[in-house]
């Protein structure tokens, strides 16, 4: 029978998956099933180390290190997108033929444990490095640990500081209405005064759903709580400041391209600690003539959307103690510190919170020193299917007349049915 798409998010995203599992032998996830020693060949499946610079990073750094330590493992390597990664798994577990080492993304580790995909790690693992509390708990499902966190990727504000000079602008603002006012103040002569849709708009508004004190689920991850106010309220804002012509739904940039605030086409925008880097490649002089800053986007509460990369091994790899073994290595200083210096992103370890990549990404720095104020999204087993329809679901209200409450009502609708069928 032939899988598409459709058929495979079907199967993994409702309670039907057992189908899917039985390819891969069934069996037990314990923390114990890789003992013994390392050895045999193995498959890495990853969406970041992008582009010539980082596959010389993974291949010949990382994995360089990885194969002195431990001679007998071979370790291929599979690269694909974040686009893409999602697909690639489910279509992978159906056929059973999931990768020995997988890395995902934050909010993905309840979806796949719940169905037995990935295998739990010894909790001795949270405790090898010293990982930020915080920054383990997407790390984990029911309590148990399965995956150990790589990168951080944080959605802050960053804004033009000779903009806000020239409009005689001393402070950030401290809360939507600041916000507001701030961006139509700034908002002249074609230049947008406020840029929040050039990341993705299901974890910008999720960053303004935390900032207004919502979350997206209860604990156990069963109820929907961001149809409350919390969420109609920070999809409306958008519409707010559309109204205002302070921000355009059109006038996003594309990723690596040359951001509205780096073009001065914005005076802020929502944006991760990765532009940091990107301006310096592309714009040295704003950052040699200290012109960007951040800061966390607040209202009811200081709030930073965390998300980023984890590491986990799959539940039936044929060599357990190899892909362990990988999924240590992979989270250790050294291969941290080269991932987040090579993408722009977070470190999520203390001990690299006074190397001078920190230091010197004053994005990263900023991130690192509001942890406290991160919020991680996801926090269901049916997260997978639910992700993928806040999109579609919410941009009818940005770029059409549906009302906010309406928008987040329906999206409400297919998140619990979606829950509904785990």
């Amino acid at each position: 029978m032939e899988l598409n798409r459709r058929s495979v998010l079907a199967a993994i995203g409702a309670g039907t998956a057992a189908a899917a599992l039985a390819g891969c032998g069934g069996g037990s996830t314990a923390a114990d099933s890789a003992d013994g020693p390392a050895e045999g060949e193995i498959t890495l499946l990853t969406p970041i180390y992008e582009g010539a610079n980082g596959k010389t990073l993974l291949e010949q750094e990382i994995l360089g290190g990885f194969r002195k330590k431990y001679p007998d493992v071979k370790v291929n390597v599979d690269y694909t997108t974040y686009q893409l990664l999602n697909e690639k798994i489910t279509t992978a577990l159906a056929g059973g033929l999931l990768p020995d080492v997988l890395m995902m993304g934050v909010g993905w580790i309840p979806p796949f444990a719940a169905k037995k995909a990935i295998a739990e790690l010894p909790e001795s693992l949270a405790t090898a490095h010293d990982y930020e509390k915080r920054v383990l708990e997407p790390s984990r499902y029911d309590g148990k640990l399965y995956a150990l966190p790589v990168i951080l990727d944080t959605r802050i504000v960053v804004y033009r500081k000779d903009h806000f000079a020239e409009a005689g602008i001393k402070k950030t603002p401290a809360n939507w209405a600041e916000l507001r006012a701030v961006a139509k103040q700034l908002t002249k002569d074609g230049r947008l005064g406020f840029d929040p849709f050039s990341i993705e708009l299901r974890q910008c508004w999720e960053t303004f759903l935390f900032a207004n004190g919502g979350r997206l689920f209860s604990e156990d991850g069963k109820k929907v709580l961001f149809t409350e106010a919390g969420g109609v309220e920070a999809l409306q804002f958008f519409k707010d400041l559309i109204k205002d012509g302070s921000v355009d739904y059109a006038k996003k940039t594309d990723p690596g391209a040359p951001s509205n605030v780096q073009t001065g086409k914005a005076s802020m925008m929502m944006s991760t600690s990765a532009l940091w880097v990107q301006a310096k490649e592309q714009n040295p002089e704003l950052i040699e003539g200290d012109k960007l800053g951040a800061f966390v986007l607040a209202n009811r509460r200081p709030a930073m959307l965390q998300g980023g990369t984890l590491v986990t091994q799959s539940a039936r790899s044929k060599h357990p103690a190899a892909a362990r073994a990988l999924v240590e290595y992979l989270a250790s200083p050294d291969s941290i510190l080269g991932a987040a210096k090579q993408r722009g992103s977070v470190p999520g370890l203390r001990d690299l919170n006074e190397s001078g990549y920190v230091k010197e990404n004053q994005f990263v720095d900023l991130s690192l020193q509001n942890l406290e104020h991160a919020v991680s999204e996801g926090g269901t087993a049916a997260w997978m299917e639910i992700r993928e329809k806040i999109k579609p679901t919410l941009e009818p209200a940005i770029v059409g007349g549906q009302s906010a409450k309406d928008a987040i009502a329906e999206l409400g609708r297919l998140a619990e049915a979606a829950i509904g069928r785990m």
